[in-house]
């Protein structure tokens, strides 16, 4: 359908990658495939729709992450991030919150792998967007081999496009979504083998990755690799994506000086606007992770942006403290 690239992306993470966390990282590569925070189906169709799904198009190319489980609804909500712009729509099965649950979608639809393919037919049918599902190995006591061979089986009649598989199975009831994050184990092994069985497929594997390193490894057996909190946490490690996972020699790898000196402008505007810089600092307070004075950075960071009258300078003096 449509030729995104899906070898590198980040995922969708709530209260993490909204608007401004996306145009930064979207400093580090023109090729990162980039989603938004996910957003239910029903606030799109009631919602503030600018306030919700409105971007930069520097930030292609990107998905749009919808949570719902009432395919007409989704299929409206597609309809609407179409015609707003986004590159690929993609459905979330895997968020354990409570607050999903109550929803009724998220992780527990993993339970209702026919409803989730209607879901996945119902958006196909509306757009002409490529549609992805981002899913769990399993939930509970349902996690055998078999019921995710099913799972899968399902969304690929339905024509999904393709599937990110986070590598572990979902505790709905006695762990927090952060547990969840953690204390199943991983199951990279299942991934690799749904992609032998469906090799046509495209797979994507995430969960537990933090290295550049680590991704090649697991581009070995599958198409693509999404990461989260370690490149929001981290985002520097983000530097040498071209050269070594899409093979870009082109782009020299930049300095974190020359990536602020680039997402200055952009920081600029949307203070004119009214946007308190604490919006955007939140999403570089890890830039200089692991640099001499680092601590000094996120310190001031921390200390300052929070200001009613902060602006720019705030960054170019916490910068000064490191560089």
């Amino acid at each position: 359908m449509s030729a995104v690239n899906r070898r590198f992306s980040i995922a969708p993470m709530m209260d993490c990658t909204d608007r401004h966390d996306r145009y930064f990282l979207r400093l580090f590569s023109p090729h990162i495939l980039l989603y938004s925070e996910m957003l239910t189906a029903p606030a799109i169709i009631h919602g503030d729709r600018d306030y919700l799904l409105g971007f930069d198009p520097a930030e292609h190319p990107l998905a749009l992450q919808l949570g719902g489980s009432d395919p007409q609804q989704l299929a409206a909500a597609a309809r609407i991030g179409q015609d707003y712009g986004y590159d690929e729509i993609n459905l979330n099965v895997g968020c354990p919150s409570d607050r999903v649950q109550s929803g009724a979608f998220g992780a527990c639809l993993m339970a209702e792998p026919g409803l989730v393919a209607d879901c996945v037919r119902a958006m196909r049918d509306a757009t002409g967007l490529p549609v992805t599902v981002k899913h769990r190995t399993g939930i509970d006591d349902q996690d055998s081999w078999q019921l995710l061979l099913r799972f899968v089986q399902l969304q690929l009649d339905a024509g999904v496009d393709a599937l990110i598989i986070h590598a572990r199975k979902a505790w709905l009831q006695g762990l927090s979504p952060k547990q969840n994050r953690d204390i199943p184990p991983l199951q990279y092994d299942w991934v690799y083998r749904l992609k032998q069985e469906f090799s046509a497929s495209e797979i994507i594997i995430n969960g537990g990755i933090k290295t550049l390193q680590q991704c090649l490894q697991h581009l070995e057996h599958v198409d693509g690799v999404m990461l989260g909190r370690e490149p929001y946490a981290h985002p520097y490690l983000l530097a040498e994506v071209d050269r070594m996972i899409f093979n870009d020699p082109s782009r020299p790898i930049p300095n974190r000086q020359q990536i602020l000196q680039a997402f200055y402008p952009y920081v600029e505007a949307k203070l004119i606007e009214g946007m308190p810089l604490s919006k955007v600092t939140r999403h570089i307070i890890g830039l200089f992770h692991g640099q001499p004075n680092g601590r000094l950075w996120r310190r001031y960071l921390s200390e300052h942006a929070f200001r009613k009258d902060a602006g720019i300078e705030v960054i170019e003096q916490a910068a000064s403290l490191v560089l």
